[in-house]
């Protein structure tokens, strides 16, 4: 199970955090500042696998931005990266050649994606045109409710 994924930037800031285990604000503070500071000062040519207290850690550096999994020791790291792979290209579909000012700026889509994705710490579906059918649906439905609000039948 996936205890939590963080993207964070170059800089070390967040840019999106997801977590699947129950933790309070203090400690999420904590486990962020240390992971990017962890996944930050590794050479380039690093391993994308670390052990981390009791968890596992997996990152992948795509442009600007690091994609940070935390893991149980049972789990398979090779298909973490395959999930975080997985996750960039879900944005890359939606957005199109995602990049670090999109998940800025439409970080409530970015968690859609995930949710639609990942539910729970365990993937929920790996069908990525299940998860665009879902994302196209989803813009619809935002759209119809727009135009409602904007332009009532009364």
């Amino acid at each position: 199970m996936i205890r939590f994924l963080l993207l964070f930037s170059r800089q070390g800031r967040v840019r999106l955090q997801k977590w699947f285990t129950a933790l309070s604000e203090h400690e999420k503070k904590k486990v962020v500042r240390e992971m990017s500071l962890a996944v930050l000062t590794r050479p380039p040519k690093a391993c994308n696998f670390l052990q981390w207290k009791d968890l596992k850690v997996v990152y992948r550096r795509y442009a600007s931005l690091y994609f940070c999994c935390g893991l149980e020791q049972r789990d398979n790291e090779l298909l973490t990266l395959e999930i975080i792979h997985r996750y960039v290209e879900l944005l890359d579909q939606y957005f199109g050649n995602v990049c670090e000012l999109d998940i800025i700026f439409n970080f409530e889509k970015a968690y859609f994606i995930l949710d639609e994705f990942i539910i729970g710490g365990e993937i929920q579906e790996t069908s990525k045109m299940c998860v665009a059918k879902s994302m196209e649906e989803a813009d619809a439905n935002q759209e119809t409710r727009e135009e409602f609000v904007n332009k009532p039948t009364y």
